[in-house]
């Protein structure tokens, strides 16, 4: 827990179970006051939460429960997890006794600084993203994932608290006063809607959590709680600084249904190459599959050199994932009945030539043909394919830098996360969702090598296209415009 959240406020000393002493009042929250904390057996510095039942709650069914799930949160082995020393029930409340941490909380790191760089993001989403995991596995949901229960050390390392509060505080015979359990802002559509938390909540949580990170600003906080819970069930937010893989994993884990949303070997993937795009950062991976190192600064290169290092950084990612990382990556819960098979685009691709226009649709489907600039209408008119998003894989300035061809299935694994989290968010407020089907378009080797010209073909860029699953043609642009 940190321990410069909030100024001190002295208070006499008073112990509890014997053992811990309460030095100084540290923080104060909805669930409970965080002390600074002597445990006077051993003489070490502790953080102390004390939690009370809520108005109308019976002591000893509260205490039951909290020491309960806390104490099954509290084995959780896990670098990211605060570890949990004690927890003791004195004088009709409970305390959680946990290692103090001098760290500031996400929310602090981002109120001061502004948004983080993408790499450090990406490198908070995997630790805390491993200790969901821990605790998924162990049957444990944490249903409080949020900005201020994160804390940052100076060396980069991502530490989640308070395992096992939320759940032991969320039951019906404790929350008499119809107080919400969880920070409204980061809590899933299902939930909101009434459903029981679960792994994939966390994971939502995870998504809004890392939203803010990013952006600097909270995706669905409102004026009022309702306003919240509405822009949540109803709203589809858009990252504007995150591009790429952290996009794709931002988005993926706010899909509104569970079903759909990202699992953690997804997030986890996208994760690693978002790091290994940046080149180096905190525990980031160096090109060329170097080793693993942390680092504190990252030095400032080039355009030139930034282009290499990302392309390096995807083998290098390949390398070090192998084959199984591959084998699982698209091993969602079910399969995506929305999806067409990936296809490659250039003179050797599965479609010779895009030939971009002006307009985002077709007027002819993907033929083996190709597509020509005069194939694409406005979307208004009939069409048969809208071309409805795109990444850059180099920034367009760094298109005609010399790199090698990144491995196929990789890029190809890239592209449909990307394309499948954005046409699932995008197209969610269209009515005949149902009726639709999408591709991702990666380029092929010769489109890669191939530098920009004047024709304007896409060379290092992926594609995600719609139409109708018939194949009939239709009028009006199906997928929400981005921001």
């Amino acid at each position: 827990m940190s321990s410069d959240q909030t100024t001190e406020h002295t208070t006499a000393p008073r112990t509890i179970a014997g053992r811990y002493t309460l030095l100084a009042e540290i923080g104060r929250g909805g669930m409970g006051v965080v002390w600074r904390g002597e445990d006077t057996v051993i003489g070490r510095e502790v953080a102390i939460k004390e939690l009370r039942p809520a108005d109308g709650a019976a002591d000893d069914v509260f205490t039951e429960r909290v020491l309960r799930e806390v104490r099954a949160g509290g084995r959780l082995n896990d670098p990211a997890v605060v570890t949990v020393y004690d927890v003791v029930a004195d004088s009709g409340a409970a305390f959680i006794v946990m290692e103090l941490i001098a760290a500031p909380t996400l929310s602090d790191l981002v109120r001061s600084r502004g948004p983080l760089p993408a790499a450090q993001v990406a490198s908070i989403g995997r630790q805390v993203l491993s200790a969901l995991e821990a605790a998924h596995r162990a049957g444990i949901v944490h249903r409080d994932v949020k900005p201020g229960n994160i804390m940052i050390t100076p060396n980069g390392r991502a530490k989640l608290t308070d395992f096992g509060i939320a759940q032991a505080v969320d039951d019906p015979r404790l929350t008499l006063s119809g107080t919400i359990i969880g920070s409204p802002a980061f809590m899933a559509p299902e939930r909101v809607a009434g459903r029981r938390a679960e792994p994939a909540s966390d994971l939502w949580a995870l998504g809004a959590t890392l939203f803010f990170a990013s952006e600097g600003v909270m995706a669905f906080e409102r004026p009022t709680t309702a306003a919240t819970l509405h822009a949540i069930v109803n709203d589809v937010p858009y990252p504007t600084r995150a591009q790429g893989p952290l996009a794709s994993a931002i988005t993926g884990l706010l899909i509104p249904d569970p079903d759909a949303r990202l699992v953690e070997a997804q997030a986890h993937e996208l994760f690693g190459m978002a790091e290994a795009g940046a080149g180096t950062g905190p525990m980031g991976i160096r090109p060329y599959a170097e080793p693993v190192t942390a680092v504190q600064h990252a030095p400032r290169t080039s355009g030139k050199r930034r282009a290499l290092a990302t392309v390096g950084a995807l083998c290098g990612v390949l390398l070090l994932v192998g084959a199984v990382a591959l084998g699982r990556w698209w091993g969602a819960p079910k399969a995506d009945e929305a999806m067409r098979p990936t296809l490659s685009y250039g003179p050797d691709g599965d479609v010779p030539s895009l030939g971009m226009g002006y307009e985002n649709c077709t007027n002819r489907p993907l033929t083996g043909e190709g597509l020509v600039k005069d194939n694409y209408v406005d979307c208004k008119d009939l069409h048969y394919l809208e071309f409805y998003d795109k990444s850059d894989i180099f920034d367009s300035s760094e298109a005609t830098v010399a790199a090698p061809y990144p491995d196929p299935g990789l890029l190809k694994s890239w592209a449909e996360a990307y394309c499948a989290t954005s046409f699932h968010t995008r197209t969610s407020h269209a009515g005949d969702t149902a009726t639709l089907d999408y591709q991702a378009l990666i380029p092929g080797k010769q489109a890669w090598e191939h530098a920009l010209t004047s024709s304007n073909e896409p060379v290092r860029q992926i594609r995600c296209v719609l139409g109708k699953r018939d194949g009939s043609s239709f009028t009006g642009a199906r997928a929400m415009p981005l921001k």
